[in-house]
Protein backbone atom coordinates (compact mmCIF):
# COMPACT_ATOMS: atom_id res chain seq x y z
CA UNK A 1 0.00 0.00 0.00
CA UNK A 2 1.31 3.61 -1.01
CA UNK A 3 1.20 6.24 1.67
CA UNK A 4 -0.68 9.17 1.15
CA UNK A 5 1.41 12.57 0.69
CA UNK A 6 -0.46 15.60 1.66
CA UNK A 7 0.56 19.07 0.82
CA UNK A 8 -0.25 22.42 1.82
CA UNK A 9 -0.02 25.96 0.19
CA UNK A 10 2.94 27.72 2.10
CA UNK A 11 2.35 31.45 3.04
CA UNK A 12 5.79 33.92 3.27
CA UNK A 13 5.52 35.43 5.83
CA UNK A 14 7.23 38.99 7.36
CA UNK A 15 10.57 37.58 8.82
CA UNK A 16 9.67 36.70 12.55
CA UNK A 17 12.03 36.89 15.35
CA UNK A 18 11.75 33.77 17.29
CA UNK A 19 14.27 33.81 20.50
CA UNK A 20 15.70 30.39 21.04
CA UNK A 21 15.68 26.83 19.05
CA UNK A 22 16.41 23.63 21.58
CA UNK A 23 16.16 20.82 22.37
CA UNK A 24 13.28 19.06 24.01
CA UNK A 25 15.19 15.48 24.34
CA UNK A 26 17.82 16.78 25.83
CA UNK A 27 17.09 20.24 26.30
CA UNK A 28 20.38 21.33 24.82
CA UNK A 29 20.22 24.98 22.78
CA UNK A 30 20.29 24.49 19.09
CA UNK A 31 20.21 28.37 18.13
CA UNK A 32 19.77 31.54 19.95
CA UNK A 33 17.69 33.38 17.63
CA UNK A 34 16.87 33.08 13.88
CA UNK A 35 13.48 34.46 11.90
CA UNK A 36 10.31 32.58 10.52
CA UNK A 37 9.92 32.61 7.07
CA UNK A 38 7.11 30.67 6.00
CA UNK A 39 4.46 28.60 7.46
CA UNK A 40 1.67 26.08 6.75
CA UNK A 41 -0.68 23.94 8.25
CA UNK A 42 1.82 21.17 7.88
CA UNK A 43 4.82 23.06 9.28
CA UNK A 44 7.51 25.80 9.25
CA UNK A 45 10.76 27.30 7.69
CA UNK A 46 13.35 29.66 9.67
CA UNK A 47 16.34 31.03 8.77
CA UNK A 48 19.09 31.19 11.16
CA UNK A 49 22.82 32.78 10.91
CA UNK A 50 25.63 30.98 11.65
CA UNK A 51 26.41 32.78 14.79
CA UNK A 52 23.30 32.24 16.35
CA UNK A 53 23.78 28.61 16.56
CA UNK A 54 25.25 27.85 19.89
CA UNK A 55 26.83 24.26 19.42
CA UNK A 56 30.41 25.04 17.93
CA UNK A 57 30.49 21.60 15.79
CA UNK A 58 27.61 23.22 14.24
CA UNK A 59 29.12 26.71 13.75
CA UNK A 60 31.86 24.76 11.89
CA UNK A 61 30.29 22.95 9.30
CA UNK A 62 28.15 23.59 5.99
CA UNK A 63 25.78 20.90 6.89
CA UNK A 64 23.12 20.94 10.20
CA UNK A 65 22.10 16.90 9.19
CA UNK A 66 23.36 16.37 12.70
CA UNK A 67 19.83 18.04 14.33
CA UNK A 68 17.30 16.14 11.85
CA UNK A 69 15.01 13.98 13.41
CA UNK A 70 15.22 16.42 16.74
CA UNK A 71 12.50 17.20 18.51
CA UNK A 72 12.42 21.10 18.80
CA UNK A 73 10.81 23.94 20.59
CA UNK A 74 10.81 27.73 19.53
CA UNK A 75 9.89 30.95 21.15
CA UNK A 76 8.06 33.89 19.47
CA UNK A 77 8.39 36.83 21.52
CA UNK A 78 6.30 38.91 19.76
CA UNK A 79 3.21 36.86 20.15
CA UNK A 80 4.43 34.89 23.44
CA UNK A 81 4.11 31.74 22.09
CA UNK A 82 6.19 28.66 22.34
CA UNK A 83 5.95 26.09 19.22
CA UNK A 84 6.85 22.61 19.06
CA UNK A 85 8.00 20.24 15.91
CA UNK A 86 10.42 18.26 14.28
CA UNK A 87 13.00 18.75 12.61
CA UNK A 88 12.68 17.28 9.21
CA UNK A 89 14.81 19.22 6.89
CA UNK A 90 18.09 21.32 6.83
CA UNK A 91 20.05 23.03 4.18
CA UNK A 92 22.92 25.43 3.27
CA UNK A 93 22.19 28.76 1.83
CA UNK A 94 25.37 30.22 1.80
CA UNK A 95 26.32 33.43 3.65
CA UNK A 96 26.68 31.90 6.84
CA UNK A 97 22.59 31.45 6.36
CA UNK A 98 20.67 27.83 7.24
CA UNK A 99 17.44 26.78 6.55
CA UNK A 100 15.76 24.48 8.89
CA UNK A 101 11.95 22.89 7.86
CA UNK A 102 10.18 22.11 10.90
CA UNK A 103 6.81 20.09 11.08
CA UNK A 104 4.28 20.26 13.77
CA UNK A 105 4.69 17.74 16.52
CA UNK A 106 0.87 14.93 16.12
CA UNK A 107 -0.20 16.46 19.12
CA UNK A 108 -1.03 20.15 17.60
CA UNK A 109 -4.65 20.10 16.19
CA UNK A 110 -5.29 21.07 13.05
CA UNK A 111 -7.67 23.53 13.38
CA UNK A 112 -4.79 25.54 16.25
CA UNK A 113 -2.30 25.42 13.31
CA UNK A 114 -4.96 26.99 11.02
CA UNK A 115 -5.72 29.43 13.19
CA UNK A 116 -1.61 30.42 13.69
CA UNK A 117 -1.35 30.22 10.17
CA UNK A 118 -3.89 33.07 10.05
CA UNK A 119 -2.04 35.86 12.75
CA UNK A 120 1.34 35.30 11.86
CA UNK A 121 2.37 38.28 9.60
CA UNK A 122 1.94 38.23 5.76
CA UNK A 123 4.58 40.33 3.91
CA UNK A 124 4.43 44.33 4.62
CA UNK A 125 1.93 43.81 7.51
CA UNK A 126 5.06 44.56 10.15
CA UNK A 127 6.44 47.41 8.24
CA UNK A 128 3.38 49.35 7.97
Amino acid sequence: MKSEKRFFDRQNLDPLAIQGLISIGDLTPIADGGHLMEASVSGFRLEVKREELCDPSLKENLSLEKIEGCQVSIFIPAMDLDITGIITRTKYRGDGLFEIGIDYTSDAPEYWRECLCDLLPKPGELSE
